[in-house]
């Protein structure tokens, strides 16, 4: 099962992408075998999503990556070291990433992750959704979004 994993607060601008995508995501067509999931703000919780994944695709507002840009993808090690060094309310995706080695017993999935930075605007929700689907779908295996994408600059 490959799966995308939305995850933010939907009504706090500069927060809410992972439920922008989320939303124009199950508006359109899925692979069979992509199950979109709408994580929200359940923290640890979301663990339970990435263990059985071949690949999980995770889609959530993000600060001080890029600053040029926008829309972009960040490995799992990208999002730990920017992770805090103990648990709070505020420790986010870095901190899941972190702990998941020691919550699921199962090996570790394929994991990506588009980080929108800012507010974004509709065309960058859009892209940032069609990025989900091919890296969901295919991996980093040269996806035309992806390969837009990481062509920009």
């Amino acid at each position: 099962m490959k799966r995308i994993l939305c995850i933010g607060n939907r009504w706090q601008p500069g927060d809410d992408a992972g439920p922008r995508v989320h939303d124009r995501l199950s508006a359109g067509l899925l692979p069979a075998d992509v199950e979109l999931i709408d994580g929200g703000l359940c923290g640890l919780d979301l663990a339970r999503f990435f263990a059985g994944a071949e690949r999980v695709v995770v889609v959530d507002s993000a600060a001080g990556f890029d600053p040029d840009r926008e829309l972009i993808v960040l490995a799992p090690e990208q999002a730990r070291q920017a992770a805090p060094h103990s648990y709070d309310h505020g420790a986010g995706l870095g901190y899941l990433l972190q702990a998941l080695p020691c919550l699921l017993e199962d090996v570790l999935p394929e994991i990506y992750i588009v980080a929108v930075q800012g507010r974004p605007s509709a065309a960058t929700i859009a892209r940032a959704a069609e990025v989900a689907r091919e890296l969901a779908d295919h991996g980093r295996s040269g996806t035309p979004a992806l390969c837009a994408l990481e062509g920009q600059r």
